[in-house]
């Protein structure tokens, strides 16, 4: 999207957010104090700044706890609200002795501009890499069991290669990665498929098959593979529906018409392995999200028969809306992804 468009979409986005709550329209606000062209550098950067204020002070409900993670005077940020509020000629905050709460007005301008936020910022940080090394920030998320194998190899990874770029890391569940990428929260996100009907750019990078997960001593490492049938006499330890994790068991027992007994649901994955760690429950996970746990004695998988298997997809925003600097780093999460799954338990 051209930067002419982008920001028409930017004032279109404004006035129905602004109607919704009877605001004035940003066409009545003047062009200056909208952003007036990328060559206007002063006005994006103070336009640009004050929304990114109040997306903190909405998110953290605090002057200070913003002061603190923006790094700028509390005075400083309260003359930028109070500067949007006058421009858009509407409270955006309750103020209170505890913090700030959105008042309607807010919260709808925080819903509509987290996207355009976040187009806007790329669209300069493109214009700024066209004579420059990539630069800006970028986004990844992941779901907690790919990210617990691979969010530190590509931190790393991006570090080394991208000094001019700063990483953001997202620990989610699909649902939540779909819809962030949607609102432009997340650039690049790896999720469990199936990838259609997602409406983005979607990727198949390949499958994991799930292997039964339990304690030391739960007798898994004897076997080289265990049946759904015997596992449905086991206690289990899951995710509670509608997690994809728990969809799947649920579909793959109801095929063959057996009941499973569930002594503990956990949609925490940190608490899922805690508890099947301490030996009350297995569960079902694949083999790379529990490598170092094995390897290192502390849990024991085998096999499942018959395969329990899972697409895994890298989903981003629609073409022609990612950066310069996310499109280097996609490839990276892409090329680490096929590693990991290319990796098999000896």
């Amino acid at each position: 999207m051209t930067s002419a468009r982008l920001l028409e979409f930017f004032r279109a986005e404004f006035n129905v957010a602004m109607a919704l709550t009877g605001c004035a329209q940003v066409s009545d606000i003047g062009p200056e104090t909208l952003v007036a062209g990328l060559t206007e550098q002063s006005s994006v950067e103070m336009d640009l700044r004050q929304l990114k204020t109040f997306r903190v002070v909405t998110e953290l409900g605090s002057l200070s706890k913003a002061s603190d993670r923006l790094r700028i005077a509390q005075p400083a940020l309260s003359r930028q609200i109070r500067l949007l509020e006058h421009e858009l000629r509407t409270p955006l905050f309750v103020r209170h002795g505890r913090g700030m709460v959105p008042t309607e007005a807010g919260r709808l301008l925080f819903d509509r501009t987290s996207g355009l936020v976040r187009q806007l910022e790329q669209a300069q940080e493109d214009v700024l890499n066209v004579s420059s090394s990539p630069s800006g920030r970028v986004v990844v998320g992941m779901v907690p069991t790919i990210g617990s194998a691979l969010a530190l190899t590509v931190a790393q990874k991006v570090i080394d290669r991208l000094p001019g770029v700063t990483l953001r890391m997202v620990d989610a569940y699909a649902s939540a990665l779909i819809e962030a990428v949607h609102r432009r929260e997340v650039d690049i996100a790896v999720i469990y498929g199936p990838a259609g009907h997602l409406h983005l750019d979607v990727e198949t990078l390949g499958n994991d098959d799930l292997f039964a997960i339990g304690a030391i001593g739960s007798g898994l490492a004897r076997s080289s593979s265990v049946s759904l049938e015997w596992l449905a006499d086991q206690p289990l330890v899951m995710p509670s529906a509608p997690h994809a994790l728990r969809l799947l068991v649920d579909a793959a027992y109801a095929k063959a018409g057996r009941d499973f007994t569930v002594r503990v649901e956990a949609d925490s994955f940190q608490t899922l392995m805690g508890i099947v760690e301490g030996g009350m429950g297995m569960t079902f996970l694949p083999y790379y999200a529990v490598a170092r746990e094995i390897e290192s004695g502390r849990l024991e998988a085998a096999r499942i028969q018959p395969v329990l298997r899972r697409e895994v997809v890298l989903a981003l925003p629609p073409p022609n809306q990612t950066s310069a600097a996310a499109t280097i780093v996609a490839g990276i999460v892409r090329a680490d992804v096929r590693r990991l799954l290319g990796t098999k338990p000896e």
